[in-house]
């Protein structure tokens, strides 16, 4: 179910607000404050299977197995400290092993299967018989909820959970289940067995749930319709014009695709009682490569960083082995976003950049001035959106050659003004903008009044601003049926 749908958004999501609340609304009324986790996880828990089951179907049994699995294997690795560590550790290498062996074969087995039958078929040997198989939805997301899990009870950092509903939620809890935010068990699980909700809790998580609303309706979607366009023209009708207008579209569609599904996740969270952590932090404003992977995807740069990079010895041994580190990480992390070369070559791409980064480009960089540097990582971000987007590596190639003056530029049926329309133009101006703090910096201007008038008249201003959004982006899922979520297909 899409956060962007009017069921979920006109009836599963208020019906749910109601059960969560109305058993305790006097209190809540009352006393600004509300505090019924036992009850409130058991309404979670069914909520977040029926959230899931409409699209997942079926494999709803698989993540239920997953999360029993997972229950059981973390609740024996708890227990085997106390026997010997030799054995813990062997539980736990046998639950990662299960876990990323089913990842590798719903999102791996067919890019296996093409591959190896591409290299048989080199010497005469037929393809590899496979039916095509199903990748169920948020696999990647939930699969790594349960290995951190597992890993951080074999390390201490967090105990084995010994409610079944706690754990079930940790994993399921709809917000969270099906694009992340990752979101470690020992940042929620106090959150798990009491948290308490208040009025200005509701409110702000409406109010962040809104914001991440209009980043995906009135941005992301308006500037997807033409990058998906010139993304699939023939390259032979590709100029520089076409190619540059289609990677940036690109460029902000991920963006506010993906911080606005952040958004309204971690909005919803709050909504329930729950504080996720900040997923992004404007990558694009960063300096540096290494600075836009500390700003992009927070929770997954820092998975890869805790569950691998670390334990693959970090930067603590030579020069050569912290290289070979970030190359492997970057590589597991293109391979993660998905099955196809492409997301290799991206993952390879920006290993490579932050290797040379750390070779003494960075601090070169850094001597630069500001609007160079800035040119620097988005082109170098934008090179490689290409790879994550283009279908196939001839397709990024030719898109990379029209973006520098390679373009051939043969007759297409629609010029370039088909694509620039009033609305894009208007959705690339609010993308440039809210790709920056421009809200922070306008939150410190407004608690420098020291008078309280202009104060509320500026939160008069920010909700009537915000009601507009939420209005406008209603229409616009109304008006339009084109709704994609990109992150849904990893």
């Amino acid at each position: 179910m899409l956060f962007t749908e009017p069921q979920f958004l006109f009836l599963f999501l208020p019906l749910l607000v109601g059960l969560y609340f109305v058993p305790h609304l006097w209190r809540t009324l009352r006393e600004g404050r509300s505090t019924h986790a036992s009850y409130a996880n058991w309404l979670l828990l069914v909520a977040s299977i029926v959230f899931y089951s409409k699209g997942g179907g079926p494999f709803t049994w698989l993540m239920i197995g997953s999360i029993a699995f997972n229950y059981w294997m973390a609740i024996l690795v708890d227990r085997a400290h106390a026997v010997s560590a030799q054995r813990a550790k062997t539980l736990v290498g046998v639950a990662v092993t299960i876990n990323l062996a089913v990842l590798a074969w719903f999102k791996y087995a067919n890019f296996l299967a093409e591959n190896v039958s591409a290299i048989l078929a080199v010497g005469g040997i037929g393809a590899i018989p496979l039916r095509t198989v199903v990748l169920p939805i948020g696999i990647s997301f939930f699969t790594f909820h349960a290995i951190s899990y597992v890993i951080d009870v074999y390390r201490r950092t967090a105990s084995a959970q010994k409610s079944p509903v706690h754990a079930a939620l940790y994993m399921l809890l709809f917000p969270q289940l099906i694009a992340g935010p990752i979101i470690r068990y020992k940042e929620i699980a106090d959150q798990l067995a009491t948290r308490t909700v208040g009025l200005e809790d509701v409110a702000d998580g409406i109010r962040r749930f809104i914001i991440g609303l209009g980043k995906k309706m009135l941005i992301a979607n308006v500037v997807a319709a033409p990058a998906d366009r010139i993304f699939t023209m023939p390259h032979e009708q590709l100029t520089a014009a076409y190619a540059w207008l289609g990677i940036v579209c690109y460029t902000l569609q991920i963006y506010f695709d993906f911080s606005g599904y952040s958004d309204m996740a971690i909005g919803l969270g709050r909504v329930f009682g729950f504080r996720f952590p900040e997923n992004f932090r404007w990558p694009y404003i960063a300096d540096t490569v290494q600075e836009f992977w500390r700003r992009w995807h927070i929770s997954l740069s820092s998975w890869f960083r805790d569950y691998v990079y670390i334990p693959l010895g970090g930067n603590r041994g030579s020069g050569a082995r912290t290289y070979f580190n970030l190359i492997t990480v970057f590589f597991l992390c293109g391979l993660w976003h998905g099955a196809s070369w492409n997301f290799v070559l991206w993952g390879l791409f920006h290993g490579g950049f932050l290797v040379i980064e750390r070779l003494g480009v960075a601090a070169f960089v850094r001597t630069a001035p500001r609007t160079l540097r800035h040119v620097y990582v988005m082109l170098v971000v934008m090179v490689g959106w290409v790879f994550f987007r283009a279908d196939t590596l001839p397709g990024a190639l030719g898109f990379l050659g029209a973006m520098f003056g390679r373009g051939v530029g043969a007759p297409t049926p629609f010029a370039l003004g088909f694509y620039l329309t009033p609305e894009l133009g208007l959705a690339l101006a609010a993308g440039v903008i809210g790709a920056m703090p421009v809200v922070p910096w306008l939150r410190r201007w407004q608690l420098s009044f020291t008078s309280p008038w202009p104060r509320l008249g500026l939160d008069t201003v920010a909700t009537a601003l915000l009601m507009a959004v939420f209005v406008a982006a209603v229409m616009q899922m109304a008006a339009n049926t084109y709704n994609p979520f990109i992150y849904f297909r990893f």
